[in-house]
C-alpha cells in the first residue's frame, strides 16, 4: 500500500500538471466499491470545476476545486493498494481497471486506475476542509511527537503505523525509522526515553523527506503520476531485506510478525 512519500510523490506531481486546469467532463466506470459519493454528486460537482491544487493529507490525495457560485469543494482519492492516479494525453489507450477519468479542457485527462478496487474516491462536503485522523509526520514538533506515546503500553512500531497518532506513516518507514534510530519495534512505546524519542522524531523526518526526494518505494504497484517508478526501494535497510546482511554491521537481518505486520529488524543495530 503506498503509504506518505508514495502519496505525497503522486499528489505533487498531479498538482504541477493540471494545476489551473477546468475539468470538462467526467467518466465513471460501472464498478461500486471505489466510490464513496455516488456518481451523480461526483459529476454535479466536478463537471466545470477549477482546479485549485493538489496536495496531501495523511495517505490521502485532496483535489480543491472551485466552482462559480459555489462554495470550494474536495475530491478525495486514497489510492488503497494498487490506485494509481496518472495524468495523460486523451489518445493515450485508457489502461485497464480505470474506475473515475476526468477529462480536463486541455485535452488530456486525470485517470484513477485500481485492479484490486480497494481505494476510494469521494467528494468532501462544500466548506468543509478534509483533515488526516493524526498529526502530520512531518511537521510534527519533538515535544508533540514525544506526547503522542506517553504511558502506551503498545509497542513502538505499533504505535507508528496508528493512523489516528501519526497519519501517513506505514510499514515500510516505521521499519526503516525505528532502524536508524537503533529501536526495536516491539519496545514499549511509554517506557521508551525522551532521548530515544527524539533520535526516532529525526530519523523518521529523514527517511520520510529522502523517500520524497527519491519518488518513494516501489516496491508492488506504485508509479507516479507519469506512471514511473520510485527509487527509495534501494535505500532500504531492513524492509524486506530478512536474512540478508544489515548494512552497518553485517548481521543477518531479522523478520517478525509484529500486529498482523511483517516487521524488519537488526538486532545488533537496534535496542
Amino acid at each position: 500500500m503506498p503509504e506518505l512519500p508514495e502519496v505525497e510523490t503522486v499528489a505533487n506531481g498531479v498538482h504541477e500538471r493540471v494545476r489551473g486546469a477546468r475539468i470538462h467532463a467526467i467518466t465513471i466506470g460501472p464498478h461500486k466499491e471505489p466510490l464513496k459519493s455516488t456518481p451523480a454528486h461526483l459529476e454535479e460537482t466536478l463537471t466545470g470545476a477549477r482546479i485549485e491544487r493538489v496536495r496531501r493529507v495523511g495517505k490521502t490525495i485532496v483535489m480543491d476545486i472551485s466552482q462559480r457560485d459555489r462554495k470550494a469543494a474536495q475530491m478525495t482519492v486514497h489510492l488503497g493498494m494498487t490506485g494509481r492516479l496518472l495524468v495523460s494525453k486523451r489518445d493515450v489507450p485508457m489502461p485497464p481497471h480505470t474506475h473515475v477519468t476526468l477529462h480536463l479542457h486541455d485535452g488530456r485527462d486525470v485517470r484513477f486506475v485500481d485492479p484490486r478496487r480497494f481505494g476510494r474516491v469521494g467528494i468532501v462536503d462544500e466548506g468543509t476542509e478534509y483533515e488526516g485522523p493524526g498529526k502530520e509526520p512531518l511537521t510534527i514538533t519533538l515535544n508533540d511527537f514525544v506526547a503522542l506515546f506517553k504511558g502506551r503500553k503498545t509497542p513502538i512500531k505499533s504505535a507508528l503505523l496508528n493512523q489516528s497518532l501519526l497519519h501517513g506513516v506505514g510499514n515500510i518507514y516505521a521499519d526503516e525509522s525505528l532502524f536508524r534510530a537503533g529501536i526495536r519495534p516491539k519496545r514499549h512505546a511509554g517506557r521508551l526515553t525522551r532521548a530515544e524519542l527524539t533520535k526516532l522524531h529525526a530519523a523518521l523526518q529523514t527517511v520520510l523527506k529522502h523517500a520524497i526526494q527519491l519518488g518513494g518505494s516501489s516496491v508492488s504497484d506504485y508509479v507516479d503520476a507519469d506512471g514511473v517508478r520510485g527509487f527509495f526501494q534501494l535505500e532500504h535497510r531492513v524492509y524486506s531485506r530478512t536474512g540478508e546482511p544489515c548494512k552497518d554491521c553485517a548481521a543477518p537481518v531479522q523478520r517478525i510478525v509484529l500486529g498482523g505486520r511483517s516487521t524488519h529488524f537488526c538486532k545488533t543495530c537496534q535496542k
